[in-house]
């Protein structure tokens, strides 16, 4: 499922940066912090994903609702239309 638009990264951050001294120490806190944003990133997604397969639900009974309304509303239409011809209609006599 696509959750909006895709951000990439520059590719200098995607390239193993050099770090003065305790680099090792450096490299891993600075995978913490992406790792920390990319759980960010997926927990909106996922909380959007959610707000949307709701509001599908909800447009999906609308939906049915609509289509249950205009059943209904084609019945009574042609039980009128029905109603209007008998009533107009030349009396047979017997």
């Amino acid at each position: 499922m696509c959750y909006g638009h895709h951000q990439s990264l520059p590719r200098s951050s995607l390239r193993r940066q050099s770090y003065d001294g305790d680099s090792d120490d450096t490299a891993i806190d600075d995978l913490r912090d992406r790792l920390a944003e990319t759980e960010a990133r997926l927990r909106r997604a996922r909380a959007r994903e959610a707000e949307l397969s709701r509001r599908l639900e909800q447009m999906k009974r609308f939906v049915s609702v609509m289509e249950i309304m205009e059943t209904y509303l084609e019945r009574r239409c042609q039980e009128h239309k029905d109603r209007i011809a008998r009533l107009f209609s030349p009396l047979s006599t017997k």
